[in-house]
Parts: C-alpha cells; structure tokens; sequence
C-alpha cells in the first residue's frame, strides 16, 4: 500500500492553530506599535504651536509672555509722571492767582487814588512838587489845558474858593446859603463855591456887600480862612509865635489871631525864607497849595510831607 501525498486542497480549508493566531497577533502588533511610533515622530516634529493648544510646551509658551508682558507695559509709569508735572503745573497756576488774589485788593485800595499829573512846568526838584502831586492825585487843584500849573501865578479869591470846595467838599457838607453879592452875577462859574465857602466860615464878603471875586488873594487871607474854617482854637501866646517872623510887625491886626493858630498846628508855609511870612504878599498856585495841603494833614486825610519850608516852633 502506497502513501498518497496530501491534497493541495486540504490546506487551504484547514483551520489555523492557536500558535498560528497567537505569532500572527504578535506580528500585526509589533508592526503597528512601528507604524505608530514612527507617525508620532513626525506628528510631533510639526510646527504648528497656534494649533495645538493642549500641548504642554505650548501652553507653556504662551504664559511666558503674559507673564513678561507687564516689564514690556513698564515703560508706560515712566511716561505717566513726566505727564503728570505738566497736568499739576495748571492747578499749581490757577491755586497761586487765588492765594495771591488778597494780595491785589490792598493794590486796589491804594490804586483808588490816580498817579499825580506830570505837569512839565513842576519838575521833582521843585520846592512845593510834593504838596503839587499829592492835591493833583486826589483831583482837588487841576492844571491848564497846555498840560502845565503856572505854579508861581497868582490865585483869585474865586479860584480859591472853587479849591476849597474840592478839597473840603466833605467838611463844608451840601447845604448851603444862597448869599448875593452885588459883585457876583447869577451865572458867575465860581457862584456855588463862593456861596459854599461863605456859607461855612472859611471866607468872608467886604462892607459894602461885594466879594471881589476877581482880585488876588494874599497870603494872610489863606491863612485866616483856613484858620476860620476849621475853627482852629486862638493859642494863648499868640505873640509870641509871630515873635518867630522876621516881619511879623506888617500882620494886619485883624489876623494876627489867626495867623498865630495856623503857625501853631503846621499850616503856614513860607518860601524862599521860612522866616519871612509876607503876609500882604500875593498867594501864588504853589503856595496855596502847599497850605491847603498842611490842612488837611491837620484833619487827617492825608500823611505828612517832609519839607523845610513848614514853619515850625521852636522847641
């Protein structure tokens, strides 16, 4: 009996062993673990941060720069207090103009009272400038239209009486007598003052009922009007006093009084010769002035001015 050799048929509808199944696995596997580790390497090579956010690296990445984003954002404090100088620079202006504002209203006060006209015939070394000033700053003796003073002209006794209105306006008050003189017509321009004047005491009218408005007034009559018009008190050595003038003998008598009380309280000014009082001589712009002024220093509106031609007694 002879062996048969196998049908090739046989082999093909046979079933595979579990050795056969367990190498085949094995095989399948290792060549996949192949596969998959080889397609890791090259996924993982790819350069794509942006997309892949779940990975480590790359969360990692990205919290670096937020975290060295504020030493970039530094800058920015330097820039902010160079500003803020030039933003505290306006509040620091606008805080000095009120501190500074009490400061203006004194300047205000003493603004008040206009700067002195610059007449250009009374220059500052001349001997009554201060007296001048003073009066012109407060609007109480004026000049010509030429911008000059004539200091050295005579004064009307209508002149002198629209001076003492300006400058005693206060004292003299409002009411006042209508006084006529036959001398002094109804629309004469110095008609209120001279009634003002007369009305108050500082100036009187001659016997025969005139004022003799346009005559030069010497300088006695200043000083008795002014004397009687602030009814400065009669000293008691009042001979005495006058004793002080070179030429105290051509007083007229009836003055001698009031002369005596207005060298008493500072009012008579003498130029060139503070002895020599010239009292018949005529008052010139300057001259009254400078007594006008002496006046209302006595009555305290104004301050003292420093001046050797002011009479003054002997100690």
């Amino acid at each position: 009996m002879t062996n048969m050799p196998p049908d090739p048929k046989s082999s093909q509808t046979n079933v595979l062993g579990f050795d056969e199944f367990i190498g085949i696995l094995v095989a399948f596997t290792s060549i996949g673990a192949v596969l998959f580790w080889s397609f890791f390497r090259n996924y993982s090579a790819w350069n794509l941060p942006g997309i892949l956010l779940p990975s480590p690296n790359l969360s990692a990445t990205p919290t670096a720069p937020t975290q060295n984003t504020p030493p970039a954002v530094m800058p920015l404090p330097s820039v902010a207090p160079s500003e803020l100088p030039k933003r505290q620079t306006p509040f620091q202006s606008s805080s000095n103009p009120a501190k500074k504002f009490p400061l203006v209203i004194p300047t205000e006060k003493k603004s008040t009272i206009p700067p002195p006209i610059a007449f250009t015939d009374v220059p500052n070394n001349f001997w009554a400038s201060r007296f001048i000033n003073a009066l012109s700053s407060r609007n109480i003796i004026k000049g010509y239209q030429d911008n000059s003073f004539r200091p050295n002209q005579p004064v009307t006794r209508a002149e002198f009486a629209a001076i003492l209105q300006q400058a005693f306006e206060n004292e003299l008050g409002k009411t006042k007598n209508k006084i006529s003189f036959q001398d002094i017509p109804n629309r004469f321009w110095a008609t209120s003052a001279i009634d003002l004047a007369i009305s108050t005491g500082f100036l009187k009218g001659y016997p025969n009922n005139t004022f003799k408005a346009q005559k030069n007034i010497p300088r006695v009559e200043v000083l008795v009007a002014l004397a009687s018009g602030l009814n400065l008190n009669t000293p008691t050595s009042g001979t005495k006093i006058l004793n002080i003038y070179q030429d105290a003998k051509q007083i007229p008598t009836y003055a001698r009084n009031k002369v005596a009380a207005a060298t008493e309280n500072g009012l008579v000014i003498n130029y060139p010769n503070p002895k020599v009082f010239a009292p018949n001589k005529e008052a010139t712009r300057a001259e009254v002035a400078a007594m006008i002024h002496q006046a209302l220093v006595l009555i305290g509106r104004l301050d003292r001015v420093p001046s050797q031609k002011i009479v003054k007694l002997p100690e």
